[in-house]
């Protein structure tokens, strides 16, 4: 670790709060570092989808939002001067494994829309 004082004005601070979005954009959560969700977008044509497939989206983003915060506190320590070995004993992800994740969740996510028409 190196001797910086966190107390210093300059020191910068690790973000409380993280987003994700859908493909579209038309759905962005804000959420804790853990993914607890802070805040909500949805743009009103989202809210005709089914409920379930609606509350399974905003849950996958809320997980995709934890998994770039997690990725985001690993890169926060490795500055703060973390070995590779404290940062694996911690469990946090590396960048291949979030965008191995992502990958995996936007395959298995039925991300077309119900509908090509748009309401007007």
């Amino acid at each position: 670790m190196t001797d910086e004082n966190p107390d210093r004005p300059d020191a910068e601070e690790f973000p409380q709060e993280f987003t994700a979005s859908s493909l579209t954009g038309s759905i962005v959560v804000r959420t804790a570092e853990r993914g607890l969700p802070l805040g909500i977008r949805i743009e009103p044509d989202q809210l005709q989808r089914e409920p379930d497939t609606l509350a399974n989206e905003i849950l996958r983003l809320c997980k995709k939002s934890a998994g770039r915060a997690g990725l985001a506190r690993r890169e926060y320590l490795e500055q703060a001067g973390y070995t590779p070995e404290m940062l694996s004993l911690a469990g946090l992800p590396t960048k291949e494994t979030v965008a191995r994740q992502e990958i995996v969740e936007e395959q298995e996510y039925e991300t077309q829309p119900d509908s090509w028409l748009r309401s007007v």
